[in-house]
């Protein structure tokens, strides 16, 4: 029965995928906008090929072969060492399987999270290369790392750090790795042409169709609830008594954090915005994944809460203060809320006759792996792909959009859209 519904949980994962394809086309221009759909089909494609030729064999399983660092009892589990083509894989009803599929899934819900920040100047074929090494080196080496058995998730052993570095549903593994690419592409491509004055003041440029942004939500929602319930099943051995309670954590972190960026947005703008309460949606159910199984119903509102009033603060800073172009706010949503999930997951954790301080620090050591080693790694990748493939498109690109530049047509041909002529060059 486990496995049967592990397997359902895996399956309805693509919802997740589909939630924010929707939302970062919706919050794209019009001009662009088949360009993101094709864009994520794309990556989804080079996701499952790399992950499987490459990558399952660096993220391993729990037990499996591994890449020590050190001797003896000193030594560090830093990557897995399984067969290449996922040849030890066997399909006889065993977890091998589940794992190499739901990774799978879990590395493309990465791998789309820049798109939102690369909207209407990311070349299609420059993200098809950094989708590829995000899923064949960044991806498989963190979800080793916390899921399979690697260094971090044993700093309860060998270190006394509460239960090792927890991160149930992948806030940490899926939406900072996905963030983290998101911002190492804001960098490297600059704005968008028109997006800030030669005063540094920003220009506000409206998604074209915030009514599936707002659809896109509820299948993320879907998406959600299943990510959590399979990897919390997988990696952390929760039983089918404890799927409900991640249900309601999803669902009630999720709310929280949308109504706390209602009153947010509310109260500094003076009405609520619908693109910001998407994203605060969207940041609720990224915050809560962490500790979806650890935590109480009040503790993941909490999460949620906070998550959810952060995230216009975030947008903000980045946009007015650092003069960072993210479109659909993927790096305020899944960066900021993921890093803020897992510190909530050591706050809030219900494990039992562990010190709580224990807990809390392997949380902050495990930020530390993110921000200290994975974040210069996903940027030097990506710096290197620019080298020898531009990853921005040209002014010609940058004028006419990236549906025709890239694709040949519009995505809405009937209509000519012409308004964002008249921004700022």
């Amino acid at each position: 029965m486990s496995f049967v519904l592990c397997l359902l949980c895996i399956l309805l994962v693509p919802f997740a995928a589909a939630g924010l394809t929707l939302m970062h086309q919706g919050l794209g221009r019009s001009r662009s906008a088949a360009h993101t759909m094709v864009s994520t089909l794309c990556v989804l494609a080079v996701t499952s090929l790399a992950f499987v030729i490459v990558g399952f064999s660096l993220a391993g399983v729990n037990g499996g072969a591994t890449h020590l660092i050190g001797h003896g009892s000193t030594a560090w589990d830093w990557a897995g060492a399984e067969p290449l083509f996922a040849r030890g894989v066997r399909f006889d009803g065993s977890t091998g399987g589940l794992l190499l599929c739901f990774q799978m899934f879990a590395a493309g819900l990465a791998a789309i999270i820049p798109l939102s920040t690369g909207s209407d100047r990311w070349r299609l074929a420059p993200a098809c290369a950094s989708t590829g090494l995000l899923a064949a080196i960044t991806f498989p080496l963190f979800a080793h790392w916390v899921w399979n058995g690697g260094w971090l998730s044993h700093l309860g052993l060998n270190f006394g750090l509460g239960a090792g570095f927890l991160d149930a549903g992948g806030s940490g593994t899926i939406q900072v790795i996905g963030g983290f690419t998101a911002l190492s592409i804001a960098w490297i491509l600059g704005p968008r042409r028109g997006k800030f004055h030669e005063d540094g003041m920003a220009a506000a440029i409206p998604g074209h169709n915030i009514v599936l942004v707002l659809f896109g939500c509820l299948l993320a929602l879907v998406g959600w609830i299943a990510l959590n319930s399979a990897a919390a099943m997988l990696f952390y051995g929760a039983g089918i008594v404890l799927v409900p309670k991640i249900l309601l954590n999803t669902v009630l972190a999720a709310s929280a954090s949308c109504l706390a960026t209602v009153l947010t947005t509310r109260l500094r703008y003076g009405k609520p915005d619908a693109s910001l309460i998407a994203n605060g949606w969207v940041a609720g159910l990224v915050a809560g994944s962490a500790g979806c199984v650890f935590l109480s119903p009040a503790a993941a509102i909490a999460t949620g809460a906070v998550a959810g009033a952060g995230v216009m603060y975030l947008v903000e800073l980045l946009e007015l203060k650092l003069h960072i172009d993210d479109p659909g706010g993927a790096i305020s949503v899944h960066a900021g809320a993921g890093l803020w999930g897992l510190l909530a997951a050591g706050f809030f954790s219900s494990i039992s006759s562990l010190p709580r301080s224990g807990q809390i620090m392997a949380q902050i050591v495990g930020i530390a792996a993110l921000l200290g080693f994975m974040l210069p790694l996903i940027h030097g990748l990506n710096l290197l792909i620019n080298r020898f493939a531009t990853q921005r498109v040209d002014a010609d690109g940058d004028r006419q959009g990236m549906d025709v530049r890239e694709l040949g047509a519009g995505a809405y041909p009937e209509f000519v859209v012409h308004g964002d002529e008249f921004l700022p060059r």
